[in-house]
Formats: C-alpha cells, structure tokens, sequence
C-alpha cells in the first residue's frame, strides 16, 4: 500500500494535519499496520517537497501547533492517475511459508509439524476477523478489509492441505541431488 498515495486520498477530502490524516487513515483501513506519526509526517514533508501536497497554514487552538496541508492540482493528478493503475498480479508470490517447508525438510525438520501448528495459527487469525466483521456495528470497510484478509487466509489454507498431501513427493525432491 502506498502511504504517499493514500494520504493524497486523504488530503483529497479536505485540508488536514497530521494527527487527523493517521486517525483518519487508521479508522479507514481498520485491517492495515497502523500509521506511525513520523511516518505521517515525512510523507507530508516529501509531498510539499515534490509539490503535490502545500502547507495551508499554522495553528494551535490553544494546544500544540499544527500544520495543516492541503493536496495541490498536480497531487490531485497524481492520485487519479494511481487510483486508476491496475494492479498487476505478482510474477511470482514469495511465500515464506512454503519457504519454511522446504527449510523444515533440508534440516530435518518436521514440515507436517509445521503446517499443522501453521493451520492452527491460520484458523485462530481467521475466528479474531469473523469476530471483527460480525460485530455490533461493524462499518462496510471493516467487514471489507476483514473479508479480504479471511480469503487470502482461506486460500493458504487450502495451499496448505495440497502441500500436506504432497510433502512424500516434495521431500523426495527436495532431498535429491
């Protein structure tokens, strides 16, 4: 996810300042690594720096000071112009699981072990996200983000039990010279 990008989409509803863009971002993206603030504010800096963000003004409500920022035309293009770029499905998918299977095999490892305790790992994610989506006043981009998450969940699930069946044949491979 590009932070730089989403700020952008952020500013584009309005001026704002830093606090509000990290409460903001992580009220919408309520499954994504929460922004740091220094993250918040180095993109904000690198935006004015590249002229697709401005500082609007200063103030301090009788609290700390805060900058406020606004995007600009050419910030406004930028984003339309990422907002509308497909994005191409990977060439190849590093998968550090499947990477722990193969290591598990070249040590001497138990790699049926460690699919099991990674499907138990895998199913404990995916009760914590349906509780999540089927709360109380869920919103839709909660109960979305969540969705996203349990199929990609579901689909490493499934990866795992091929593998599973497989680890006969991929050990023979694998410890072959």
């Amino acid at each position: 996810m590009s932070t730089r990008h989403i700020l952008l989409g952020l500013l584009a509803a309005g001026p704002s300042h830093g606090y509000d863009l990290k409460r903001r971002h992580d009220e919408r993206f309520p499954q994504a690594r929460p922004l740091a603030y220094g993250q918040v504010y180095t993109t904000l800096q690198r935006l004015v720096r590249d002229g697709l963000a401005e500082i609007e003004g200063t103030d301090s409500d009788g609290g700390p000071e805060r900058t406020t920022y606004r995007s600009t035309e050419d910030g406004a293009r930028e984003l339309a112009q990422w907002a509308g770029e497909i994005a191409p499905p990977a060439p190849f998918v590093t998968n550090e699981i499947f990477a722990k299977v193969v290591v598990s095999i070249l040590s001497g490892g138990d790699p049926e072990a460690y699919l099991r305790a990674q499907r138990a790992a895998h199913m404990e994610r995916m009760r914590e996200l349906t509780a999540v989506k089927t709360a109380q006043g869920a919103d839709l981009a909660t109960v979305l983000s969540a969705d996203y998450a349990l199929n990609h969940l579901d689909a490493d699930l499934r990866w795992m039990t091929t593998t599973a069946a497989r680890l006969t044949t991929l050990t023979a491979e694998v410890d072959s010279p």
